[in-house]
């Protein structure tokens, strides 16, 4: 046989390169047993290399590579989609495929490009495909026209956008015998809308598959969990595209007494599903699949894998998970590396389980205790509502967990309640513990200093196991949960006592030992420090380069300049976005980052204005204090009432601040241990181990240490892991999913939110009104005073912003989250978990933000 054309039989999943993605599965699904593909073959891709083989075609897709706009790109696609519309066949292709034809058979000619129906990117629907077509001139027209379908605007934007070159994709074409359909549809292995893997999701209408693909029609629904029919949605359908005698399509009316009928009997739902399954199997992951039906045959037209579905963990048991998102708890829904991911497994105190580049905890076990439902779902709450509400749906479905009877020895879920009551008000304790912390990173240098190879990573190791004991130690988890304990008592009775909402926000402003808000400030004294010196503002404004602090010294004011930024890195230098991350860049390693804060800070804010703020929210604090006393004087057991609402006050103001700190000394310790590591990939690099030394963060800690021990690297695990990253990147991070890969949503109740206002958790009080900035990279913030920051999760490194900004909305948060926490700190009116905030709110819009019910309007 020619090596222009193969059959299905002849190929397989291993001939992406001849065959294409979409014919490869074809080759692969006519060889399951119990699985009928209708008949056909494939006109390979060395036929398609030797007809684009033309000096015009390979200077169009040049210049196509290079196109930078969209016009640009709209006009080349269309001048070689006429040039390869406009080239003679060779004849040895012609006659390959005319061999393979049947005369009077209609066949459907469809695209098969080597980058589609691919695990990463399925590509569907980016290239043509022609139905019914008849006779042998006809065939070999539409096959030119598919290779030049590859090329269609909708096609190549795909590919810019996937980072596909244009010139590698190659196109095969399947030349496939016509069904002439009673019924046709798609079917997911897994519901397309929840992830659940155990739902099979069919939509059906009559006629061909066309009608539904193109929209023409509401199609049938039908939802099937092991083998029995869950759900079933039977649509109106007026229009049904059908094959004419003579060749192609017409769209006709189906007639009326047709219209409200199933297109599918229950008994064909059924055998789909066990169609669905089988194939499922053989590929071993969801599939996305097309079909259809004649004569009561079902035929599989194509198969291809879900791409848009979120990972399960893996977990090697046949038990009932329910996993809770850790970087909705943490402000970090990023995609972490491989590096990262095990450091914060070898720190958490309980399993944490890696999917999608995000970590997850099961919290299964304690929903199944009815003593601990409501513990873990308030506290939960804190944290962020949606999971809260998600967690309260999945429990009153009363369909996946299994309560049981307590029993004593089950783990207890860490709840605030009754911690008000188990701590003094006495400052020294948290300087005692920070003391205790600066302490142990002194000695973590000392250790690591001169330390290489396996033994500097056993050190690592050693350390990291004393800093679970650090950040878990007793009593510096009794101090954070009294001040939250207390907080949550005196929302709890102000409001009870005097209508007054979120008091605590107040009363928390300016509070000691807070190292988090006390960045912000200290970078407005950077500012002030630099203020007077103009040459030096003038040099920040023009620099470029990382290396910016060499050149300071040389300027008037500079050595200043550079004694005040290099001490603010001494103390924050180790803090990023997403710096939960090992791997992430610290502000010590690139200080440029600061630049544009400490410029908008000189700019925005006049000269003194840290010392200003932090006096102000004290004032603020107290004079709240005194208010709340002596409303309370007025009230029945006005004596017992003020005794306990002071004793609350002290516990917040002398308590709340530590809660940054823990974060703040695991975040040192990383860079810590970064900075070994990364001397470690620099001998690598010398040894001709390593070609970058961030290649490191693609291993996992065990894997690096076998690197390290070996000297050996299998680089194909690092560009696989490269590529992983790259597909994680497009996915969401569920907040709440099962260990069937059903994501559970939650809502907020919407009682008293005006029309047209977006829902979300109030947590740091006022309303204010201003522009909004949606900034999603902190570097390109631009921000200038009174605007109002929304983006999709804050963490500590973003503070420095909060000094400009007068209202923050953001799409993840809760009550105890540090921007939540930072808002409060310094009065700025706040609500967080704005699911698609930075979608819907546009930059530069007029906005509301209520922080004291929850919500924002746009104005």
């Amino acid at each position: 046989m020619s090596s222009f054309v193969s059959t299905f039989a002849q190929l397989d999943k291993t001939q992406l390169a001849l065959a294409g993605g979409k014919a490869a599965n074809l080759g692969e699904l006519s060889a399951i047993k119990g699985i009928k593909v209708p008949e056909g073959f494939c006109v390979t891709t060395e036929a398609y290399r030797k007809v684009i083989d033309t000096p015009q075609v390979q200077q169009l897709l040049h210049e196509l590579s290079s196109a930078d706009d969209h016009q640009q790109l709209k006009g080349i696609s269309k001048q070689i989609r006429d040039t390869v519309e406009a080239i003679v066949i060779p004849d040895e292709i012609v006659a390959a495929i005319n061999e393979q034809l049947t005369v009077g058979k209609a066949y459907a000619i469809r695209s098969s490009a080597t980058a589609e129906d691919l695990p990463s990117a399925s590509f569907a629907g980016q290239q043509d495909t022609y139905l019914n077509i008849i006779g042998k001139d006809e065939i070999i027209k539409h096959v030119s026209r598919c290779w030049a379908s590859l090329f269609t605007e909708r096609a190549v934007i795909y590919r810019n956008q996937n980072g596909f070159d244009h010139r590698k994709v190659q196109l095969a074409v399947i030349v496939q015998q016509m069904v002439m359909p009673q019924v046709a549809g798609t079917m997911f292995t897994a519901d397309p809308v929840t992830g659940n893997r155990k739902v099979l999701s069919i939509d059906a209408s009559f006629g061909l598959g066309e009608a539904l693909v193109s929209g023409l029609v509401n199609a049938d629904n039908f939802k099937v969990r092991e083998g029995r029919i869950i759900d079933k949605k039977i649509s109106k359908k007026t229009m049904a595209v059908n094959p004419l005698k003579d060749g192609g399509t017409a769209v006709n009316q189906i007639p009326a007494q047709q219209q409200n009928l199933p297109s599918l009997s229950d008994g064909q739902v059924l055998q789909l599903e066990q169609a669905g399954r089988t194939i499922e199997a053989h590929f071993g992951s969801p599939q996305d699949i097309e079909w259809c039906i004649q004569d009561d045959q079902l035929y599989i037209v194509q198969s291809r894998p879900i791409t848009t579905l979120f990972p399960i963990p893996i977990v090697k048991d046949d038990q009932k998970h329910v996993y809770i998102s850790v970087g909705h708890q943490q402000m970090m829904t990023d995609v972490m590396l491989p590096l990262g991911i095990s450091f914060r497994q070898l720190i958490t105190p309980r399993p944490m389980y890696a999917a999608g580049g995000r970590m997850f905890v099961d919290i299964a076990q304690a929903l199944a205790i009815p003593a601990l439902h409501k513990t873990m779902i308030d506290t939960m709450g804190q944290f962020d509502l949606l999971i809260k509400d998600a967690l309260v749906t999945l429990l009153d479905r009363n369909d996946f967990i299994q309560v049981k009877q307590e029993d004593p020895g089950e783990e207890k879920v860490i709840s605030t309640e009754g911690y008000r009551n188990k701590l003094k008000n006495e400052p020294v304790i948290a300087r005692q513990l920070i003391k205790k912390a600066e302490a142990e990173v002194a000695a973590l240098k000392q250790k690591l200093n001169g330390q290489s190879g396996t033994t500097m990573l056993d050190i690592i190791r050693e350390d990291l196991h004393l800093l679970v004991k650090t950040i878990g130690d007793p009593q510096s988890m009794t101090l954070i949960l009294s001040a939250m304990d207390a907080s949550v008592w005196l929302n709890e009775k102000m409001k009870e006592w005097l209508g007054e909402k979120n008091v605590a926000d107040i009363l928390t402003q300016s509070a000691p030992n807070n190292i988090t808000s006390e960045m912000g400030l200290e970078l407005l004294q950077v500012a002030d420090l630099i203020r007077p010196h103009a040459a030096v503002i003038t040099y920040l404004q023009e620099i470029k380069d990382d290396n910016f602090l060499a050149g300071l010294p040389a300027i008037e004011g500079g050595v200043a300049a550079r004694e005040a930024i290099e001490g603010y890195l001494d103390k924050y230098g180790m803090r990023c976005t997403g710096e939960i991350d090992i791997t992430r860049t610290r502000w010590s390693e690139k200080p440029l980052t600061l630049v544009p804060l400490i410029l908008s800070n000189i700019r925005n804010l006049p000269p003194g204005e840290g010392y200003r703020r932090f006096e102000q929210g004290l004032k603020q604090s107290r004079n709240k204090e005194r208010e709340i006393l002596s409303r309370l004087a007025d009230l029945p057991d006005a004596e017992q009432k003020i005794e306990e609402t002071k004793r609350m006050i002290g516990l917040v103001r002398t308590f709340a601040g530590y809660r940054e700190y823990p974060k703040y000394h695991l975040v040192h310790c990383y860079f810590i241990y970064k900075q070994a590591l990364l001397q470690e990939a620099d001998r690598l690099i010398k040894a001709g181990v390593l070609k970058d030394k961030r290649d490191i963060y693609y291993l996992n800690y065990e894997e690096l240490y076998e690197v390290v021990r070996t000297q050996q690297l299998n680089y194909q695990l690092i560009d696989e892991r490269k590529q992983e990253y790259k597909n994680y990147e497009k996915l969401t991070s569920p907040r709440i999913m099962t260990s069937e890969g059903e994501v559970i949503n939650g809502r907020y109740n919407r009682e008293g939110v005006p029309p047209d206002a977006l829902a979300g958790l109030a947590v740091s009080s006022g309303i204010i009104e201003g522009r909004a900035r949606v900034i999603m990279n902190m570097e390109e913030a631009g921000l200038e005073e009174g605007d109002i920051l929304v983006t999709a999760f804050t963490d500590p490194s973003w503070t420095p912003l909060f000094v400009l900004i007068k209202g923050l909305v953001t799409e993840v948060g809760g009550l105890m989250t540090h921007g939540s926490v930072i808002a409060r700190e310094y009065g700025l009116p706040a609500v967080v978990g704005v699911e698609h905030a930075t979608q819907l709110i546009k930059d530069g819009q007029r906005i509301r933000v209520n922080g004291t019910e929850g919500w924002v309007e746009l104005l």
